[in-house]
């Protein structure tokens, strides 16, 4: 099976947002990643309600939904008539997480739990038995264009080995460049959110850099 490739539309143009989604699917991209934030859980504010209804709402391939917001469970019923397919939180957002990925569960979504430089792996190992999605953050939530956390490897090192063990598919968000896709795909890891360093205001077309990224880990698409 060969890498996931999920475009983070935060870095997408909302000026064309529709022409985005179709040129990204029409390039090859396997799910669409969505960054929603709240002012709170992180520093910053990223997409809304109605951005990711319209992204459901035109898009063909699965959608994955990344949530920095504060006390998410009050929110899961919105975010699955929404119509998204798979769901990331933040143990750390909630004083109740597993709660949360019940919610997520019974909503008829997949559940998904993103573990931030801080965030130990100690710290979620119950998690790690209910869910099959965890993305390791390469940078600090809640921006673009950061700067990869070298100390992030031992954290996917280990990870990589609970693998097999758990049934988890590893992603990676933050920070994902061409060479560090290539390194980790060889590796085990399953998906890469592809933001700035990778896919967008890069040279050449979307099509050019999807079939680049492809043949750099192997060729074929990725699974949705």
């Amino acid at each position: 099976m060969s890498a996931i490739f999920s475009p983070s539309l935060m870095c997408a143009n909302y000026d064309h947002l529709q022409q985005e989604i179709a040129s990204l699917e029409a390039a090859g991209a396997d799910r669409f990643h969505l960054d929603l934030m709240d002012g709170q859980f992180v520093p910053n504010f990223a997409m809304g309600l109605e951005d990711i209804r319209c992204v459901c709402r035109h898009a063909h391939i699965p959608t994955e939904l990344h949530l920095m917001i504060c006390r998410p469970g009050q929110y899961i019923d919105s975010f699955a008539r929404a119509g998204v397919d798979l769901i990331y939180i933040h143990p750390e957002s909630d004083r109740h997480p597993a709660t949360v990925l019940q919610k997520i569960v019974e909503a008829g979504i997949e559940p998904g739990i993103v573990l931030s430089p801080g965030t130990s792996i100690e710290s979620v190992t119950e998690l790690l038995r209910i869910v099959e999605h965890v993305m390791i953050m390469g940078v600090n939530p809640g921006h673009a264009g950061q700067i990869y956390l070298p100390y992030i490897d031992q954290k996917i090192e280990r990870l990589l080995r609970l693998k097999p063990r758990l049934g988890l598919e590893l992603s990676i968000d933050g920070a994902c460049s061409a060479q560090r896709i290539v390194e980790w795909s060889e590796k085990g890891v399953d998906g890469f959110v592809l933001g700035t360093a990778a896919l967008f205001g890069k040279p050449g077309s979307y099509e050019e850099i999807f079939a680049s990224l492809r043949d750099a880990v192997g060729g074929g698409g990725g699974t949705g």
